[in-house]
């Protein structure tokens, strides 16, 4: 019998036994009905429900209509309903940033009782456990699902005693502390790598980059990228998920891997650059890869010509073009073969193509290193969360 059906979660700390008591939500939280009346108070703290940050008061809103706005106080919860695929039916979050005013538009609930912060913070949040409570207590076919509070209070969930909450609170507060600290280190690293690549490219108009390295002085020419690569689209083979058979090849469509396969379409040094589907224009996606690969018609595959590019320096020479610029299409912009050929590009001298690839490889290697670890916790994180709550 799956004893979370009876309120006992599957990982404890230890001397905790016994199910987890069984209460109404209307037991533990009524509707918050305090209004913004103190002005001065809501010039300096109106919170971001979606991504619970302060952020300036109204944006610019005339500030008689912020006294309409919700007081939020701390231990306070809202229900955001915005649909997408991880919260379909909408999801709660809990203020723990301190007080300040809402939207009114956000349904606001108040804890009757003492709430462990730390605890209710997850606890609130965790959707497979509140997927539950939403379905039946919301209205949905809209853009933004309803609360209904009636019967949001007549939902029932289990919850541990004080101490077992204060137990595994703190813990996944020491776990949030250390996500948060990779992802603190992958952003350093990107934006110094955001700087860095500045000053080593030549800015516009310019053919000497700002930063050399050590014996480099000749002017960076400028090139088309169909005079230093050659394309090697014609390899490419789509393959339907249903259809691939599972192995270990990176399977590459235009946002990177997609998926691990068997066999491989090409085997070497390479450049992808998305040729539609790309999930960000602004920050295209190009990619570098080297070995056995799969790569789908989604992501235009490159290599430079012998001696003239190297691809490594290639990659982040792409990413320095504003791609964008030169898509077609609608929704589904479009990089055509033709124009990619013939986009501008910089070069320097190949030994220093290989200087300024070598550096910048390292700090991806630094990146996607902290970008394992930071997945690792992530997918910890789930798993304990999944056999620590009911």
């Amino acid at each position: 019998m799956d004893k979370k059906k009876n309120g006992i979660p599957k990982l404890r700390f230890p001397g905790f036994t016994g199910a987890w008591e069984q209460r109404k939500l209307g037991e533990i939280f009524e509707k918050n009905n305090e209004r913004n009346i103190d002005m001065t108070f809501s010039e300096k703290y109106t919170i971001s429900i979606s991504s619970m940050t302060y952020r300036a008061s109204g944006n610019g809103a005339k500030k008689s209509s912020l006294s309409n706005y919700k007081v939020l106080r701390i231990g306070d919860i809202a229900y955001e309903g915005h649909t997408n695929k991880e919260y379909k039916f909408g999801r709660f979050i809990l203020n723990d940033l301190g007080d300040g005013i809402m939207s009114p538009r956000f349904t606001a609930l108040r804890p009757k009782i003492k709430l462990n912060i730390l605890f209710w913070k997850e606890y609130i949040h965790y959707e497979p456990m509140m997927r539950r409570v939403l379905v039946r207590s919301t209205k949905q076919g809209t853009m933004m699902n309803e609360l209904v509070a009636k019967d949001f209070y007549n939902e029932s969930i289990f919850v541990p005693n004080d101490l077992e909450q204060t137990k595994i609170g703190y813990f996944l507060s020491e776990l949030n502390c250390l996500i948060a600290l990779h992802q603190r280190k992958i952003d350093h690293l990107k934006e110094q790598k955001t700087g860095l690549l500045q000053k080593l490219f030549p800015k516009k108009g310019e053919v000497v980059p700002e930063v050399r390295f050590p014996g480099f002085t000749d002017a960076w020419e400028q090139r088309r990228l169909g005079e230093v690569v050659e394309r090697f689209d014609n390899l490419r083979i789509p393959v339907t998920s249903s259809k691939r058979e599972k192995g270990i090849t990176p399977y590459y469509g235009a946002n990177g891997i997609q998926d691990y396969v068997q066999g491989y379409t090409h085997d070497g040094e390479f450049v992808l650059v998305a040729e539609d589907g790309a999930n960000d224009l602004q920050n295209y996606p190009v990619h570098y890869v080297n070995g056995k690969v799969w790569v789908n018609n989604h992501a235009h595959v490159l290599q430079g010509k012998n001696k003239m590019v190297d691809n490594l320096f290639l990659v982040n020479a792409i990413k320095q073009i504003k791609i964008e610029t030169y898509l077609v299409g609608g929704s589904r912009a479009k990089l055509n073969a033709d124009v990619m050929m013939k986009l501008p590009i910089k070069v320097p001298t190949f030994n220093e193509q290989q200087k300024i690839g070598e550096y910048f490889s390292k700090f991806d290697t630094l990146i996607a290193l902290h970008q394992r670890k930071l997945d690792h916790l992530q997918l910890l994180k789930k798993g304990l969360l999944q056999q620590m709550f009911v």
